[in-house]
């Protein structure tokens, strides 16, 4: 709303144009409501801004966080055979159970050093050690299947 004092003959008038749309625009002038048409006059362009909702946070429940992705990534066929992936590319530094070795959820297996850091690679099941297909100093690839666990 624009508001303005205005002197016609002498006369002060508080002028306030509220309202603008086309060439017909609400007045207020000393209280009093107009609609007044103005020639050549369009309204002013308004841009409105999108506003951003954000989504509420949803707390994570998994009870075990660190050990229930450590198989990833990993199709369901190769879960289901119990195979340990590697989760990104890097070298072997150190294994830490051999052939037939009981394991328990979340123990240890390997010690994986990938850009210049230490990655625990933990068992993701109970089980027994079938295979250790990754051995100390082995370059490995992303996906590629380092213990399987029966």
């Amino acid at each position: 709303m624009k508001e303005y004092k205005i002197k016609i003959n002498g006369n002060e008038y508080a002028v306030s144009v509220s309202n603008v749309e086309d060439n017909t625009a609400l007045v207020n002038v000393n209280g009093t409501q107009y609609e007044v048409e103005v020639e050549g006059m369009t309204a002013p362009k308004v841009t409105k801004t999108p506003k951003i909702v954000q989504q509420p946070a949803v707390a994570d429940t998994d009870p075990h966080p660190a050990t229930a992705r450590t198989a990833s990534p990993a199709s369901t066929a190769s879960v289901a055979a119990g195979n340990i992936k590697s989760p990104l590319p890097g070298v072997v530094l150190d294994v830490m159970v051999h052939v037939g070795d009981a394991v328990k959820t979340g123990q240890r297996l390997m010690i994986l050093e990938a850009m210049k850091m230490e990655n625990n690679i933990d068992s993701d099941r109970d089980g027994t050690v079938k295979e250790i297909k990754a051995r100390k100093g082995d370059s490995v690839l992303e996906g590629d299947i380092l213990i399987t666990i029966g």
